[in-house]
């Protein structure tokens, strides 16, 4: 499968914000950010003014690395989100959190998507008690995600739960520490995925 490779500090800076791709570690000094707050490069220090097609792609990119995907199955995510009934932005979004590895994340399973990933592709994860390794599986409402019974000590399955209280968890998702499962309450609302990024942007590149 590919995959993202290379210092993600770096998206993050291209795109002036903190995407928490390294989970703790973003929170801490040490975030990539933090020291140098501008773009990569030999020109990163420069302002861009960026408009019009500019800043629909920056509002893709963004997206994009959020959830770890690359350009082909970004792209059929949202041909599948348009022919869907519904806002395309909305629907688009909504495929992206139904993701396995995203919801992994959600949970609290794990510190960072990249992480989550790791955890679904190496079978620790199961969906309806039956084990999962495809990160890009779409969750539905009523099902039920849980962590194999011999993964549940893994220290950073344990940590990564001690920091998912802090984060809180989304009101469509539902959390049991006993059992180290989660449920899909129901499919996520716009409002209730929280990220700084405007969809109708990434609608608009698409549509052109």
């Amino acid at each position: 499968m590919a995959r993202i490779t290379g210092s993600v500090c770096r998206l993050c800076r291209r795109e002036g914000m903190k995407l928490f791709l390294k989970g703790t570690r973003c929170h801490l000094e040490k975030c990539g950010i933090e020291k140098r707050a501008y773009a990569p490069g030999q020109h990163g220090r420069r302002r861009r003014r960026e408009k019009g097609y500019g800043l629909q792609l920056r509002e893709k990119q963004k997206v994009k690395r959020i959830y770890g995907v690359l350009e082909k199955q970004f792209r059929n995510y949202y041909l599948k989100a348009a022919r869907r009934k519904g806002v395309t932005g909305e629907n688009l979004l909504q495929f992206l959190e139904r993701r396995l590895d995203n919801v992994v994340f959600r949970i609290g399973f794990a510190a960072s998507r990249s992480g989550s990933r790791q955890l679904v592709g190496h079978g620790h994860v199961m969906v309806n008690g039956k084990r999962v390794d495809v990160s890009s599986y779409l969750v539905s409402q009523g099902d039920v995600i849980s962590i194999q019974e011999k993964s549940r000590n893994n220290d950073l399955v344990r940590s990564a739960l001690t920091h998912a209280q802090a984060r809180g968890l989304p009101p469509w998702l539902e959390f049991s520490a006993e059992g180290f499962t989660g449920r899909v309450a129901k499919l996520p609302a716009r409002e209730e995925i929280h990220l700084p990024v405007k969809e109708q942007l990434i609608v608009e590149l698409y549509s052109k």
